[in-house]
């Protein structure tokens, strides 16, 4: 008679074994705990990373959103929540990770500090990073959230809100739900309104960085501010 081999459940294959030898789908599985009536914590996993993933790994999970997942058998409110919170500390432990070495002299770094909180956004956001005398980060706000390919500002709300923050200089980023960071007319003519609008109350406009999948664009690097 063949022996069967007890399959390890992802649970007891974390605590023996180690996290680094659980799938991606074994590791959702642990933080959703359980299944529903059913269907099984497995399956629930499985769904959810195909349905937000070509490739079906753990990525996916930075694109979702609590209207999506509520749709997907078995979610609920408290696997939602579970989810949508999982994707935010990955967002933000990336987020502090590059901040060690933020240099808001390069944009390459400063990229990088604010790819992973808005390249996975599904709507354009316009973010300012406020600096002070010395070129260091004051604070930073989300100021408008836009369409699919459309972000809406105001040059006069950008530089009351420095003003108030008794800035000395800003940086502008804004993110393309495409992926591809490449500046459009629009961007270029955003770029030039809040140069000027910068000059006239004597705060300076350092760079309009686009932000894509994974990519970049400064406005600075092509000397074009």
């Amino acid at each position: 008679m063949k022996k069967i081999i007890k399959q390890e459940r992802p649970y007891e294959k974390c605590f023996e074994k180690g996290p680094e030898y659980l799938t991606d789908s074994e590791l959702l599985s642990v933080i959703l705990r359980c299944g529903t009536k059913g269907v099984s914590v497995d399956e629930i996993a499985t769904t959810i990373l195909s349905e937000f993933s070509s490739d079906s790994n753990l990525t996916g999970l930075m694109h979702c959103n609590k209207e999506r997942l509520l749709k997907v058998k078995g979610v609920g409110k408290v696997k939602t929540v579970q989810i949508l919170c999982l994707s935010e500390l990955v967002k933000r432990i990336s987020t502090y990770q590059a901040k060690e070495k933020l240099d808001f002299n390069n944009p390459k770094t400063i990229a990088s500090y604010f790819m992973e909180s808005m390249r996975h956004s599904e709507k354009e956001e316009l973010v300012v990073a406020f600096l002070n005398t010395k070129c260091q980060l004051i604070d930073k706000k989300l100021m408008t959230v836009g369409t699919v390919n459309k972000s809406l500002f105001s040059v006069r709300e950008i530089f009351r809100e420095a003003l108030i923050k008794d800035c000395v200089s800003v940086i502008i980023l804004h993110n393309h739900p495409s992926g591809d960071p490449t500046p459009s007319m629009a961007d270029d003519e955003t770029t030039k309104a809040l140069v000027k609008g910068g000059k006239y109350v004597g705060i300076g406009v350092l760079d309009h960085i686009i932000i894509g999948d994974k990519r970049y664009y400064s406005y600075a690097e092509h000397r074009k501010i």
